[in-house]
């Protein structure tokens, strides 16, 4: 049975393209970039070009992007150096200033550094729509003693695109150092550092169909940084290790593809194929609500509440019909609960039980949503039957 994969906001396939510029450096020019001789010079070269092409889909500089093994590597990184920062100037500055949907690659890096390292971590609220509430975090960042902030610049759940425009203005203008978490973002919305100019900011591959294992860090030129891995100086000093070089330059590849499509027609075509899917589930389904803002969120992105229905019960189903998506709740030892980000948007418990996450890429085909369409009314229809509607059930399910 061919699968229909919706769940592109966890991984996306490897590009053909993309595979297609790997296959050299897995094969024949396997060489250490690092060495003297020309067959490794041209594997430097092919890096330098990855460093450009990543670099051109955010709008900076070559030399303000660093390679890392992945997204979370680039997120610690950053947070570890602004941390040290912070200690060595006297400890001053104590307080980390985060929102309350961020993933928990920055949300327990921030409980590391309460808990061992004595910050205090605080979590600026979202409005209902998943949307930062500035005018929290501007009073957060007024009350002063804050070593640094890291924001998202699109949620991991939800696909709504946080302001990251007027956030960048209200750190600047307490002084306060921003990182972004964007490994959401980047490759499917417009991300310029030029003009939202945040310090730090984090990609990560394998969410813009390049290979998992590989990511970036930009450091906007001029700031300081010190690298977690120490050795053999690789990427300026910045981070030691003999590079991934194939998975670097698929980034690299895949970069230019995503640059592409977003200079093209900005992901129109991905957008069109996610209101189609939408419009039909909620003019053919009773009892679905879509949450988060429909006005900023990433192209690829549903997320669907259905009456009557756990999403426990739904993944099972529609694997069983062939269409791989994610819930919009965290699934904890069999036990559905509501997520931190539908939690800090007010989303009702069961609700928030009852969600979908549903996230298209730019190989996803209309043949492919109208199909999921289909399964999904399937498993609603007969999810709602097993359950005998409100206050009855859920359905158990043993594994």
């Amino acid at each position: 049975m061919a699968m229909v994969y919706l769940d592109s906001n966890a991984t996306t396939q490897i590009h053909p393209e993309v595979l297609e510029e790997m296959m050299p450096y897995l094969t024949d020019q396997w060489y250490n970039p690092s060495s003297g001789y020309r067959a490794a010079k041209a594997v430097r070269t092919a890096m330098e070009t990855a460093h450009e092409q990543v670099a051109s889909l955010i709008g900076a500089d070559p030399e303000e992007i660093i390679f890392t093994g992945c997204g979370t590597e680039a997120n610690n990184a950053a947070l570890s150096f602004l941390a040290r920062v912070s200690a060595r100037q006297g400890g001053q500055c104590r307080r980390v200033v985060t929102s309350a949907i961020e993933h928990s690659a920055i949300l327990r890096y921030g409980e590391y550094l309460q808990d061992q390292e004595g910050f205090v971590l605080e979590k600026v609220g979202v409005q209902p729509d998943g949307r930062l509430d500035l005018e929290a975090y501007r009073d957060a960042l007024a009350l002063g003693d804050v070593a640094f902030s890291s924001l998202m610049w699109a949620n991991n759940e939800t696909g709504v695109i946080q302001p990251m425009a007027e956030a960048c203005e209200v750190a600047r203008s307490a002084g306060v150092p921003l990182h972004s978490d964007a490994i959401q973002a980047v490759g499917k919305t417009e991300v310029n550092v030029r003009e939202v100019p945040v310090d730090y900011l984090s990609i990560s591959g394998h969410k813009l169909h390049a290979p998992k294992g590989v990511g970036a860090l930009y450091i906007r030129r001029g700031l300081a940084f010190e690298p977690m891995l120490r050795g053999g100086g690789q990427e300026g000093g910045r981070r030691s290790g003999t590079e991934n070089v194939a998975s670097i330059v698929g980034l690299g590849k895949a970069a230019e593809l995503m640059k592409s499509r977003l200079d093209a027609d900005g992901h129109a075509g991905v957008a069109r194929l996610r209101d189609h899917f939408e419009q039909r589930i909620l003019s053919e389904i009773t009892g679905v609500t879509v949450n988060g803002s429909m006005d900023y969120r990433t192209a690829n992105t549903s997320h669907l509440s259905f009456d009557d229905c756990e999403a426990a019960g739904l993944l099972i189903l529609l694997d069983e019909y062939g269409v791989q998506c994610s819930a919009g709740s965290a699934c904890m030892t069999g036990k559905q609960k509501p997520s931190h980000v539908q939690t800090a948007m007010g989303i009702p418990a069961d609700q928030a039980r009852s969600s979908l996450r549903i996230s298209l890429s730019i190989l996803t085909t209309s043949e492919e949503c109208d199909a999921a369409v289909e399964a999904v009314k399937k498993a609603v229809g007969k999810l709602r039957r097993v359950q005998g509607g409100p206050g009855v059930g859920p359905v158990q399910i043993f594994t």
